[in-house]
């Protein structure tokens, strides 16, 4: 864990809590079973985030046949891999192994298809997946492909203790692994000690969301529980969030500026209206979806 000079964020008012989600159980891909966190309806709610996925489990039967070959189009994916191995091609000519503490970034743009397996037969897979989404002039960009290893994530660890991993955006001053001008995600895996306190800025008209995967948390009184996603209310007063943890806690915190366009979505494709999601299907079914 590095420990770059930091700037430590004053923020005056936290973020209090609209709602509390509980994930709906699911199965995707050949039968890996996961916990769907942000799902379909929340997607205005959230912009410009569309799904959030959570799978973790030591039971290979949960996830051994993986995710083999599947379209997108239009939006980004984030894989967080927290334990495990899963190996990554697609039709772009991308590869790559993605393991322990790292986090593969996938812009479908235009189209590609793309495969993910795991690459263990026993032990812990765990992880997550975050659906981004793209500007409508951004839909149809060539597909991007980066894998991040553990070691060069950006991290630091706060006077309280508190261990950051910094995927996306920036916090404390500290640059993550990916910036997005038109969505400005941040991108935050956040380890509480017993007593920790973290504070991060957030433009009020951002929204932002905070999934607790281990302990529990308190944001403005109100405490979130482990496998609850927090909501918090966008409220011009607010210039941030504060995270409190009386136990050793680990969270997610997610925010992004969002696009405030329309979203069509059909499965694995994601664009402005349903004419280019009938366009997709047929670019799909004539094998031009090729990266």
């Amino acid at each position: 864990m590095t420990n770059p000079l930091t700037h430590p964020e004053q923020v005056r008012q936290s973020r209090r809590v609209e709602r509390l989600v509980v994930g709906k159980e699911t199965s995707d891909g050949a039968g890996v079973k996961l916990t769907r966190v942000l799902t379909q309806p929340l997607q205005r709610r959230l912009d410009p985030f569309l799904m959030l996925d959570a799978f973790g489990s030591d039971d290979p039967d949960d996830y051994i046949a993986g995710f083999p070959d599947h379209p997108h189009r239009g939006f980004e994916t984030v894989t967080y891999m927290i334990a495990g191995r899963m190996r990554h091609r697609d039709s772009a000519g991308h590869e790559g192994l993605l393991e322990n503490g790292g986090v593969q970034w996938m812009t479908a743009g235009r189209g590609v298809i793309h495969s993910e397996i795991p690459q263990q037969e026993e032990g812990v897979m765990e992880g997550f997946q975050l659906w981004l989404n793209l500007p409508s002039g951004d839909k149809m960009a060539a597909p991007w492909y980066r894998d991040f290893p553990a070691a060069a994530l950006p991290r630091f660890v706060t006077d309280e203790g508190v261990a950051v991993t910094v995927i996306a955006g920036e916090s404390h001053g500290i640059a993550g692994a990916v910036t997005r001008a038109a969505t400005a995600p941040l991108y935050l895996d956040l380890h509480l000690p017993a007593g920790g306190r973290f504070t991060q800025s957030l433009p009020p008209g951002h929204n932002a969301f905070v999934y607790v995967y281990r302990g529990e948390v308190g944001i403005a009184g109100d405490a979130v529980p482990v496998q609850r996603m927090a909501i918090l209310a966008n409220e011009p007063a607010a210039d941030g969030v504060v995270i409190e943890a009386g136990e050793d806690a680990r969270v997610l915190l997610i925010a992004g500026q969002p696009l405030n366009e329309p979203i069509a979505q059909y499965g694995p494709f994601v664009m402005n209206t349903d004419r280019e999601i009938y366009q997709a299907v047929s670019d799909f079914r004539n094998g031009c979806l090729l990266g």
